[in-house]
């Protein structure tokens, strides 16, 4: 399966963001086997950066320096996936600014809602960032649930447990992007989350 032929958008009604950038998963994908879903908050500015582009992308390198900060043995994304963790962003075209805004994160959180629901075997979601925490706390209302991970500094609000869909949701920091290898108190935060999640998988 491939992700981006199975869910996508129509009509491009955001306005703060760069559609042009617009990008979903083009990898061959078994559903079955994802007990990990990473999200993390929009497309790269540059295309080749994607965690999924040729060659050596930003959002790989990152990536993988997270999962092995955690302990995990990898050296690319397809080890990653190797180990049931898929790799997507809660929104789905690049930024203009350093924000987004709540409406694109809501009108984009419905793709997402449709490409989670891709994925029957999920066990844990590590939400990496305050955008990917909406995009889940807004798919949780839509349903008719209670919001998954309550209002507050992120720090403060690790440790105890939050569900959603059944798997356990972890609300963390974003970790695709070069602010990954500024922020060492994050990274390692980072780290301690992806490793809880691979921990729930083994």
């Amino acid at each position: 399966m491939r992700v981006n032929r199975c869910v996508g958008c129509r009509d491009f009604p955001c306005t703060d963001v760069r559609h042009d950038c617009y990008i979903l998963p083009d990898v061959e994908i078994q559903p079955d086997r994802i007990k990990i879903v990473l999200i993390s908050e929009a497309a790269p500015a540059d295309p080749a950066d994607y965690y999924y582009a040729a060659g050596n992308p930003l959002f790989q390198q990152t990536t993988v320096q997270a999962f092995q900060d955690a302990g995990a043995a990898v050296e690319s994304v397809q080890d990653i996936l190797d180990l049931g963790a898929y790799l997507t962003t809660a929104v789905k075209c690049g930024k203009t600014g350093y924000g987004i805004q709540a409406a694109t994160i809501v009108e984009c959180s419905h793709i997402l809602e449709q490409e989670l629901a891709l994925f029957p075997n999920v066990q844990a979601y590590l939400l990496m960032g305050d955008v990917a925490i909406k995009a889940i706390n807004v798919i949780a209302k839509r349903t008719g649930q209670a919001r998954v991970i309550p209002a507050g500094a992120t720090y403060k609000l690790r440790g105890p447990a939050y569900f959603f869909r059944g798997g356990r949701a972890f609300p963390s920091y974003l970790q695709a992007g070069p602010s990954f290898f500024i922020e060492k108190s994050k990274r390692q935060m980072i780290a301690e989350d992806i490793a809880a999640a691979l921990r729930l998988i083994d």
